[in-house]
């Protein structure tokens, strides 16, 4: 079941995280592309990819279950509708792109998610996912900042939630601290889009450091 866990922290987190990084914009601008048609970003939270797929000429909606982070979307002047991502509130083949942007950290149940973006999905079209690496960001890892390099300890292999009482938490007022997060590793993370039907079609690991913070795929129906 879906769980609740921006409401009480969406104004928190729009000063946090006010707009995606450059390396994020970036591979969502490439991966993604420019476009006419319908494309849904999934778990769009207060609409910071929303509206960069927006600016890409696409007809954006957001989806996501959080309503206090909707209405911030909505104060952008964004099309977004609360719902869960693991049961979306959408026909079969309703749209012609699909994003999703650090969800998989966030859901309880990422393969439910990504098999409902298939599903509402046109035969042949792309969805981008950008979000944590699952090698160097988790509860086995100490990587603050994504500077550096990261401290790791046992805990890789299970795919679970974890909180601030992990080594991966070093700051006990930061997001994860405040909402908790799930971690996969690379096979199983990779696998979820496989199992869904999706072929991906490119994996990059974002930004310039010895140890990547961020990846991005570009993955087709």
């Amino acid at each position: 079941m879906s769980r609740v866990r921006y409401d009480g922290v969406a104004d928190w987190y729009q000063g946090f995280r006010p707009e995606l990084t450059p390396d994020e914009l970036d591979a969502l601008q490439r991966l993604l592309g420019v476009g006419k048609g319908r494309c849904l970003d999934v778990g769009c939270g207060t609409g910071v990819s929303t509206a960069a797929v927006a600016e890409l000429g696409w007809s954006a909606v957001g989806v996501d279950l959080s309503e206090d982070m909707l209405e911030i979307a909505r104060g952008r002047g964004l099309d977004v509708i609360q719902g869960p991502a693991d049961a979306l509130p959408f026909d079969d083949g309703t749209f012609d792109a699909a994003v999703s942007v650090w969800t998989h950290t966030d859901v309880e149940d990422f393969s439910a998610v990504i098999r409902e973006t298939a599903r509402v999905l046109r035969p042949e079209a792309p969805a981008v996912y950008i979000g944590a690496h699952p090698c160097f960001v988790g509860p086995h890892s100490m990587f603050v900042g994504a500077e550096g390099v990261p401290e790791l300890h046992p805990g890789y292999r299970p795919s679970r939630r974890y909180d601030n009482s992990s080594p991966g938490v070093a700051n006990p007022d930061g997001l994860r601290a405040r909402v908790d997060s799930a971690h996969l590793p690379l096979g199983v993370f990779l696998n979820v889009f496989l199992d869904a039907g999706f072929r991906v079609e490119r994996l990059e690991e974002l930004g310039d450091q010895d140890y990547p913070y961020v990846v991005a795929l570009r993955a087709r129906r």
